[in-house]
């Protein structure tokens, strides 16, 4: 198996997810992870998984407006936040509208505030929607992966990230042998 892990990230939060999610794939197969920049149609037509995840902004997938906000409140002397390296340019939402038809198992995820999602939103459900519009079976229910207030990852979060990349993992092997 073959997985592509997809992400956007603004403060690195969401990329120490994917990484861990790619660890935990890797546990019965192989994973690539790459910022969303760089899921070329190569790389998308490769993969037996896709898995796919953003932060959450405004209750849903981040825009170009809610990325510049990001990006200024990081510019703010006593913010505390970098900029991941890879945040600039277009996000997850308009490289799913680029997109053509799939077909690909895939998975879904989001960074969120720790707070109830009916709050916060949640990327994932908007991301998830997307790939099925794209012909994708989903074969999990969106995750959520939960930051501070102050936008940190919480602690037990990167450990969370691996046992779900090893349950997609199992999911995708259990359906290959049902085939």
């Amino acid at each position: 198996m073959k997985a592509l892990v997809i992400y956007e990230s603004m403060y690195g939060n969401t990329h120490l997810v994917a990484e861990a999610i790619g660890a935990g794939l890797r546990t019965t197969g192989e994973a690539v992870v790459v910022s969303v920049h760089k899921a070329d149609a190569g790389l998308v037509e490769s993969a037996d998984l896709l898995v796919v995840g953003g932060p959450t902004h405004v209750h849903g997938m981040s825009r170009a407006s809610t990325r510049e906000a990001a990006v200024t409140a990081a510019e703010q002397s006593d913010s505390g936040l970098t900029v991941d390296p890879e945040a600039q340019g277009s996000g997850v939402r308009e490289w799913l509208e680029s997109l053509d038809k799939l077909g690909a198992p895939a998975a879904a995820f989001d960074t969120r505030v720790d707070v109830s999602a009916v709050l916060s939103g949640r990327a994932s459900k908007g991301i998830a929607k997307a790939l099925r519009q794209h012909g994708c079976s989903l074969i999990t229910d969106p995750e959520s992966f939960l930051v501070t207030k102050e936008t940190h990852l919480e602690p037990h979060e990167e450990a969370h990230a691996r046992r779900w990349g090893a349950e997609l993992a199992a999911l995708v092997r259990a359906a290959s042998k049902a085939h």
